[in-house]
C-alpha cells in the first residue's frame, strides 16, 4: 500500500488561495530552475483526492476538460458537472471509508490529497495523512485559504528541503509518521 501525501504550495504566511480561492499568486513565480517534486511524484501516484473548490477551480482553468488520467474522487456536497472522459467521483461520505477505496484504486501507489486545506485537515484529523510535501513561495497574502486549518501538535519529521538558485520555491518534505 501507498502513501497518503498532500502535496502543495503555500505563501509564506501560510495561505494556498485567496480568500476568494484565487491562485494566481502561484503562477506569476516561474523559476528558471525548479527542483520541486511534482514531476518525480506525480508518477507515483494512483488516485488523488480533492474538495470541490479545488476541482472547480482545475476545471475552470482547463477549459473544461481534465488533465489527468487517475481516479479522482471529489469531496463535494453539491452537484458539479464533469468533464466527459474523466474518471470523476463525487462523494460526501466520511474521509475514512472513502480513504479505503480510494488506497485500493491506488494499489502500491500513492494516494494525492490535492486540497484544499479543509479536506486535508479531515484526514488528517483521522490519522490518515502519512506525509505533506508543502512549496513555500517568497509572497504574503495577508489572508486567506489556509494551508491546514487544524491544530495538530504531533511532531512532525523533516525528510528533505530542497531549493535551488532561480527557483522561487523552498520545498520541505514531512513524515507524520
Amino acid at each position: 500500500m501507498g502513501r497518503t501525501t498532500y502535496l502543495t504550495a503555500t505563501t509564506l504566511d501560510g495561505f494556498i488561495a485567496t480568500e476568494d480561492n484565487d491562485l494566481s499568486w502561484l503562477f506569476q513565480l516561474e523559476g528558471e530552475a525548479p527542483v520541486g517534486p511534482y514531476d518525480e511524484f506525480i508518477v507515483g501516484v494512483g488516485a488523488m483526492a480533492m474538495g470541490a473548490t479545488t476541482y472547480t477551480w482545475v476545471v475552470d482553468h482547463e477549459d473544461g476538460r481534465w488533465p489527468y488520467d487517475l481516479p479522482t474522487w471529489v469531496f463535494t456536497h453539491r452537484e458539479l458537472a464533469q468533464p466527459e472522459g474523466a474518471d470523476v467521483r463525487l462523494t460526501s461520505e466520511d474521509p475514512t471509508a472513502v480513504h479505503a477505496e480510494m488506497a485500493a484504486a491506488a494499489g502500491d501507489r500513492d494516494v494525492w490529497l490535492v486540497g484544499g486545506g479543509d479536506l486535508v485537515g479531515q484526514f488528517l484529523d483521522r490519522d490518515l495523512l502519512d506525509e505533506i510535501w508543502v512549496s513555500i513561495a517568497p509572497v504574503v497574502l495577508g489572508s486567506g485559504a489556509p494551508l491546514l486549518p487544524r491544530r495538530h501538535t504531533r511532531p512532525m519529521r523533516v525528510l528533505e528541503v530542497r531549493h535551488a538558485e532561480g527557483d522561487p520555491f523552498v520545498h520541505v518534505h514531512y513524515s507524520l509518521r
